[in-house]
């Protein structure tokens, strides 16, 4: 099975798909986790420059372009093989990050994203993908407890352009059975629970 996590940048995501890690382990699960961009030696290089700072003149074109980069490359080295092998595959963000960040919150044409997406990922679509929901003043909160020097290219993005991911996010949820809205200002255990409820909903996926 291969379950996406997404939502605006400091929702809470990453410690769910950690969460959700360890969940499955203990039901004596196989799972591969992994994060983009990155997961691979060259997809981690091309993470390196997205997310550098100093690349501050990097235009959404080409944004958009090295997401899907790392994409492709983490597509048929590490999810298909593993979802072959019988992996539960888990991952921080994946194509739908694209199409919310780059689609509505950059401006991109969204029918030209989409015909990037059948190149680098075809049809390795998740099947199951939380949007971890939270408004964009709780996002701008929980940024303020952060440090600027610890903020990376795209978080430090303002508060109107995470406006628009979330209303894109909350649009794609509406288009595709799989997504499944949770909202990310509950409690860690309880957005846990909620994730499990999901997952065991699933025809024929009871682990409890």
């Amino acid at each position: 099975m291969f379950i996406s996590f997404e939502g605006i940048d400091f929702c809470g995501k990453s410690t769910q798909v950690e969460l959700l890690k360890e969940y499955l382990i203990k039901q004596n699960k196989k799972v591969q986790l992994i994060r983009e961009p990155g997961g691979t030696q060259i997809s981690e290089k091309i993470r390196d420059i997205l997310l550098d700072k100093k690349n501050n003149a990097m235009v959404m074109e080409t944004e958009i372009f090295l997401f899907s980069a790392s994409r492709a490359q983490l597509v048929r080295e590490v999810i298909r093989p593993y979802l072959e092998a019988g992996y539960y595959v888990i991952s921080d963000r994946f194509h739908d990050s694209s199409t919310a960040y780059q689609g509505y919150g950059r401006g991109l044409p969204l029918d030209a994203i989409l015909k990037i997406h059948n190149l680098a990922i075809g049809n390795t679509i998740p099947d199951l993908t939380f949007i971890i929901d939270i408004p964009t003043n709780v996002a701008l909160e929980r940024k303020r407890n952060k440090s600027r020097s610890d903020l990376d290219r795209i978080e430090l993005s303002n508060n109107n352009f995470y406006e628009k991911v979330r209303v894109g996010y909350l649009e794609l949820a509406t288009k595709e059975n799989r997504f499944r809205v949770i909202d990310g200002t509950e409690t860690i255990e309880k957005i846990h629970q909620k994730i499990i409820y999901e997952i065991n909903s699933l025809e024929g996926m009871k682990f409890i």
